[in-house]
């Protein structure tokens, strides 16, 4: 009913005569004027097809056909998106979408403006209404309430309506609007919450199926102009909310991006709009995260400068499903206690007592690493639980191996022998000594090395099918699904493939065009994803630490190790 007129007219056009397919579009009422009825078949096809179904108007009556108002989506949406309690004044006024309540807007992204090094802060507004000059709290993705880092008390300079290219200065917007802010971008670095209820909590920050796992060093050709590459790199890191920008400790500046296409797109942002300044730019690497594969076979132990204090640890690995729902925010420091080890004991069978016992996640206090106390009757335990956290959340940000990010590990605390004098037990004493109990728990549990995967879909004719496998099997590629395409004479596949092998999409696609004379023989679609998985990588196993031979590493230093296993790598 609907797809045959859409085929038919696809039939007629590419495979009869120009005539026959200029008088179905008369039949069709499709205007056409002299030199569009002279195209080639592909042009004339598009042609007639955005004359007699406009993708913009079909766009437009589709989403206001099919996607809820803000009226009736707050209603059911308001739990997941709020993160205070549910009964408060803000939660109320967001659930009936009330444009006379209390002001909740949350800004999810920074939109450069014509003045260099300013943005408007654009969002949506849940509930009130946001007027120009009105006094607002302005609070980031680390407020906690209670405390004021990360919150800010200012005014809106102005409100806006962003319309495409063009930008109308209004009075205010009621709720269930898109907005632009002037004013408050200085006091947000990507997102935000605006109030004017000095109670609200946070909006829930936005989580993307993606990962910056993709990194380009960049530096300027001229040392002069190293202050407007800093600048610069601010400004990117602001109105990209999925860049991610390290200033190394050699000075190095890396960008991290989703994959190299987005890279691409971000570092001429940066040498045109932001920085402009002529950059150089290293080979992209992709990130690697480090992990284990056993419980370790021996409760480590590591003692104070002082001699003083002894921590005794193990580590084991968790599940990927668990990993993956603490990315997701299922499992998290924010989620209630009993909650928490409920859903635990339920879901993965920890012991109920343990996973109550998490002391923290990381690396960032959000990661999929956890520290569990499992010791009994320790003395002063809870002094050094602050100087634990900082070791932890420095151990997995740089792990032992290569100084890549941990996941999909659990340190569990046994034992810990502490002075009786709290001066002999601070945080100079324990942060180190907790440091290197980790690590070595991490040599004795087998580690390894985790790469993230790419996945692709493919679309492409059945006879091309054979160069897509050959390639995906030279870059240790698999094929997990296959499909025919609907009324089309191509198939549809979606193979997985290493990040390591550099522009996958665009070498899968390579052999398959040379080989036909059409340049667009397959249609790739990649993505390089944490929702996809991390993969042991084949390579590393073999020249990692194993049970047998950890003490040896233990004694090999750290800078040592990590070059070691660097030169493997890259």
């Amino acid at each position: 009913f609907v797809l045959t007129p859409i085929y038919q007219v696809f039939e007629t056009v590419m495979g009869k005569e120009t005539p026959v397919a200029l008088a179905l579009a008369e039949k069709m009422n499709v205007k056409l004027d002299s030199e569009e009825k002279c195209l080639a078949p592909k042009q004339l096809l598009k042609t007639i097809m955005r004359k007699w179904l406009p993708a913009g108007d079909a766009l437009l009556q589709m989403i206001c056909i099919y996607l809820p108002s803000p009226v009736t989506a707050q209603n059911y949406r308001m739990e997941m998106l709020y993160e205070g309690p549910h009964d408060d004044e803000a939660a109320v006024a967001v659930k009936t979408c009330d444009s006379s309540g209390p002001v909740m807007m949350y800004i999810s992204k920074m939109v450069p403006t014509t003045d260099k090094g300013r943005f408007y802060a654009f969002g949506r507004v849940f509930s009130g209404t946001v007027a120009t000059g009105q006094k607002v709290f302005i609070m980031g993705p680390n407020y906690t309430p209670g405390k004021k880092e990360d919150y800010y008390e200012k005014n809106v300079q102005r409100t806006i309506l962003m319309m495409g290219r063009y930008v109308e200065q209004i009075e205010d917007v009621p709720a269930g609007n898109i907005c632009g802010l002037v004013g408050v971008d200085q006091y947000l670095v990507k997102t935000g919450t605006i109030s004017t209820f000095k109670g609200a909590h946070n909006m829930k920050v936005m989580k993307f199926s993606v990962s910056p796992v993709v990194r380009v060093a960049v530096d300027c050709k001229n040392p002069a102009d190293l202050p407007k590459l800093v600048e610069g790199l601010k400004r990117l890191a602001k109105s990209d909310p999925m860049v991610q920008i390290i200033h190394e400790e050699s000075g190095e500046h890396v960008v991290c991006g989703a994959g190299e296409l987005h890279l691409e797109i971000c570092l001429k942002d940066l040498e045109e709009d932001h920085a402009c300044i002529p950059l150089k730019k290293s080979d992209p690497v992709v990130s690697y995260r480090e992990s284990v594969t056993e419980e370790s076979t021996h409760i480590c132990l590591s003692k104070s400068p002082n001699k003083h204090n002894r921590l005794y640890m193990t580590c084991v690995p968790m599940s990927e499903d668990l990993s993956a729902d603490i990315d997701d925010g299922k499992v998290s420091p924010k989620v209630d206690l009993k909650e928490r080890g409920k859903y635990l004991a339920d879901q993965y069978e920890w012991d109920a007592t343990e996973a109550r016992k998490i002391w923290c996640f990381g690396p960032d206090g959000t990661g999929p690493n956890v520290v569990v106390d499992v010791s009994k009757g320790v003395q002063y335990l809870n002094e050094i639980k602050d100087s634990v956290v900082a070791a932890f959340q420095w151990a997995t940000k740089e792990g032992v191996l290569c100084e890549e990010n941990m996941r999909g590990i659990r340190f569990n605390i046994h034992d810990v022998v502490l002075h009786a004098d709290a001066i002999h037990r601070g945080g100079g004493q324990i942060i180190p000594t907790a440091r290197r109990v980790m690590y070595a728990s991490q040599l004795t549990a087998s580690p390894c090395i985790l790469e993230p995967i790419y996945l692709c879909e493919i679309q492409c004719p059945e006879d091309a099918m054979g160069g897509i496998y050959g390639v995906m099997n030279k870059r240790r590629g698999a094929v997990f699904s296959r499909s025919a395409c609907v009324a089309r004479p191509c198939t549809t596949s979606s193979p997985i493939c290493p990040s390591t092998s550099r522009s996958a999409s665009r070498r899968i696609c390579a052999p398959t065009r040379a080989a036909r004379r059409s340049p667009s023989a397959c249609l790739t679609i990649g993505r390089c994803s944490l929702a996809t998985r991390w993969s042991p990588r084949p390579s590393l196993v073999s020249s990692l630490p194993t049970s047998a031979n950890a003490r040896a590493w233990l004694k090999v230093s750290h800078l040592l190790i990590a070059s070691s296993i660097n030169c493997d790598v890259f």
